[in-house]
């Protein structure tokens, strides 16, 4: 148990209603972390950047998926910098695609998200949406975020974690489009050394 009389600042690599904010509340009821707030920092590069420089107390973020395989940009981030782990963990993770409230099947033209989500949803793709154009979004929940905003075209789908819906008031259009049942992130929690 870490002590929990100073607020810690959890930085992640995700933005509101991602899989790291679901990693990093999942790893503070594991370890009965009550005092502490989240730095949405969007990539392990930020996270692991803030830490150097102390801008953050604990940094969450993915390492690996058991279908989609390792998060590269994690990987090339922690080439770059020292820190110490603290827990590896893994958490479910349910890929949904999500759209504006307006939009039918026959409107969409393209489908945004992580590269890692695109890979753990890539047989689903294939199968069901074989003539859209697939776009590389720094996170899940920022193409969320980005779709309600407009900076996506509104003919855009996103693969998000299902909380996104309602955050972003976007409509649940499929959920657990993952192509495996079973599709766990492994997740680090580091602090600085």
């Amino acid at each position: 148990m870490l002590n929990n009389k100073k607020q810690i600042l959890m930085g992640v690599s995700g933005g509101k209603g991602s899989f790291s904010e679901e990693a990093a509340n999942y790893y503070c009821h594991k370890y009965k972390i009550k005092n502490y707030k989240l730095a949405y920092l969007i990539s392990a590069e930020r996270v692991l950047s803030n830490l150097t420089k102390d801008r953050i107390d604990t940094g969450v973020f993915p390492i690996e998926n058991s279908n989609g395989g390792f998060v590269y940009e994690a990987v090339y981030a922690m080439a770059k910098y020292s820190f110490k782990i603290r827990h590896i963990f893994e958490i479910d993770v349910r890929q949904n695609l999500l759209v504006l409230p307006n939009i039918k099947l026959n409107q969409i033209k393209k489908i945004a998200s992580h590269q890692q989500a695109l890979r753990q949803c890539r047989m689903y793709l294939k199968r069901k949406w074989p003539n859209v154009e697939l776009i590389e979004w720094p996170d899940t929940a920022k193409a969320a975020q980005d779709l309600s905003k407009g900076v996506l075209n509104p003919d855009t789908a996103v693969i998000t974690p299902r909380g996104c819906a309602e955050l972003y008031k976007l409509k649940l259009f499929e959920e657990n489009i993952q192509d495996l049942k079973f599709n766990f992130t492994t997740f680090l929690a580091v602090k600085k050394i």
